[in-house]
């Protein structure tokens, strides 16, 4: 079995702490590698060794720092395949969503190639009498990132290139679930010209988490996983006076109005729901059709589809529509959650609880869930279940569609389906929600506008990726500067050295 390390001070560093956690297959549910956990002490560490390289990682131009991330961007394209093969080996996820993963994370690296432009400050030129002003963006030093398990790919590369490209070191604590890929990530980095320790890939649970959030040398730290600890981060690690963006969970809402193409808004209800075993924060999870034939005609539309869905591991190739979920204990909170929908009476319109996979009897694979007749009071609405189920909820208008998306605890992404544009102009003026697609299931902005939720999708101020993130892991300072005037008052000049 292979034992996993840190990466420290450019190096592949062995656990110290004797604590290990498993890293299974998700479709074979066999335990394939071992990430340590890091103690106190080891985040201790790396902290140090960011310290000793960061000053020197500021100190270089921000053209030059542009160069790395373009060349880590071609070593990207390079190992593309490599890359999505260890990710799916760990996560489950189809080869296509892998190399999504990867190309979500690099389109933000080649967004921070344009760090020279981003970094630029504002200047009054005679602001005062002999007066001129100007604001410069500096590095706040050493920053962490503390990422999920669904995209070990694509979120720790929103996090430290904008980081690293502002002239931050970064220390990355990715979910000990998912570790190899932010592994390989740090080595390109350096392959591409960054030198060692200016990012670094500690592996940890709850101790290392709290040991960066604790720590004094650390100026940020970024999260992304689910709303409770997404709370707790953002209110320890504030009180220990870092800078903190923290983004939560979801319960995103597709509005389909009557008028809207039926088809289109299945089939984009299939690809949002189920891609990626539905382990995505960006998922739909509930359909809200507006009215009773409205939602007839798209329960008729859903159904066939969903049930042709194939199921089965990466290695399945592109025949495969989505593997299995992360881990024996996410399958089980899954089906915990199916059959509370059940109990409450919601109609289970397609079941996949007993879904079965020859030769892979072992692994963590479920099958689709479509429920019909969902109601608001019913825990599959209420809570995330990150997983292959889709929860569709019948609304009488579209004023009550609209108040299904906006009272939700929630906020990170929305969508509405319609041929109106009135209706669509409407709703993604009024709701309340972070990110809203028109005719688009999955609205994630592209890297050069921001991703963020609203309501307890996410704690801080600032978004990821996009001039948000650099304004995040930078701050302002503003000088104001008055020269003696070497002007006599007939207009010969008549400078003087300063003594």
């Amino acid at each position: 079995m292979q034992e996993l390390t840190h990466y420290m001070g450019g190096e592949h560093v062995k656990g110290r702490s004797g604590r290990f956690a498993d890293v299974f297959n998700p479709a074979t549910g066999e335990v394939q590698a071992q990430a340590p956990l890091a103690s106190a002490e080891e985040i201790d560490r790396a902290v140090q060794i960011a310290h000793e390289v960061q000053p020197k990682w500021a100190a270089v131009n921000p053209q030059r720092r542009a160069r790395v991330m373009m060349e880590f961007v071609r070593l990207l394209n390079r190992d593309m395949d490599a890359l999505a093969e260890a990710l799916s080996r760990e996560h489950g996820k189809t080869l296509p969503d892998a190399k999504g993963d990867v190309q979500r994370g690099l389109e933000v690296a080649e967004f921070c190639i344009g760090a020279p432009h981003l970094l630029k400050g504002e200047y009054t030129d005679g602001a005062g009498p002999g007066i001129d002003m100007y604001s410069m963006r500096q590095p706040l030093g050493v920053s962490a990132g503390i990422t999920p398990f669904n995209f070990p790919a694509m979120i720790p590369m929103w996090m430290f290139a904008p980081a690293i490209a502002c002239g931050n070191a970064f220390i990355l604590k990715p979910s000990e679930r998912a570790p190899t890929v932010p592994l390989m990530l740090a080595e390109l980095m350096e392959e591409a010209g960054l030198p060692k320790g200016v990012l670094q890939v500690v592996n940890g649970d709850k101790e290392a988490v709290d040991a960066i959030l604790e720590h004094e040398g650390i100026a940020s730290v970024g999260f992304v996983g689910s709303t409770p600890i997404a709370e707790y981060i953002y209110g320890k690690g504030c009180s220990h006076g870092k800078r903190v963006q923290c983004f939560g969970g979801a319960k995103n809402h597709m509005i389909v109005m009557p008028d809207a193409d039926m088809n289109q808004a299945a089939d984009a209800l299939v690809g949002a729901g189920y891609g990626a075993a539905g382990e995505r924060c960006m998922a739909i999870s509930v359909a809200v059709p507006v009215g009773e034939e409205t939602a007839d005609r798209l329960v008729a539309a859903l159904k066939p589809r969903i049930e042709k869905l194939k199921v089965g591991p990466y290695t399945s190739g592109d025949d495969v529509d989505f593997g299995p979920v992360v881990t024996a204990a996410a399958k089980e909170n899954i089906l915990k959650l199916v059959q509370s929908g059940v109990d409450a009476g919601a109609e289970l319109v397609v079941d996949g609880r007993d879904f079965r996979l020859q030769g892979y009897e072992n692994g963590f694979f479920l099958g689709p869930h479509l429920f019909d007749r969902v109601t608001p009071d019913m825990d599959i609405y209420r809570k995330e279940i990150f997983g292959p189920v889709l929860s569709t909820v019948r609304a009488g208008s579209y004023e009550e569609a609209l108040k299904l998306a906006m009272d939700h605890e929630m906020g990170n992404g929305t969508a509405i389906f319609t041929r109106d544009g009135d209706a669509a102009r409407d709703f993604a003026n009024r709701v309340n929600v972070g990110m809203v697609g028109v005719n688009v299931p999955i609205p994630v902005p592209l890297a050069y506008h921001s991703f963020g939720g609203w309501k307890k999708s996410a704690f801080g101020d600032l978004n990821q990726h996009g001039t948000d993130s650099f304004k995040f892991y930078t701050k302002t300072k503003t000088v104001t500067a008055r020269w003696p005037s070497g002007i006599k008052d007939g207009g010969e000049f008549n400078f003087k050295p300063m003594e």
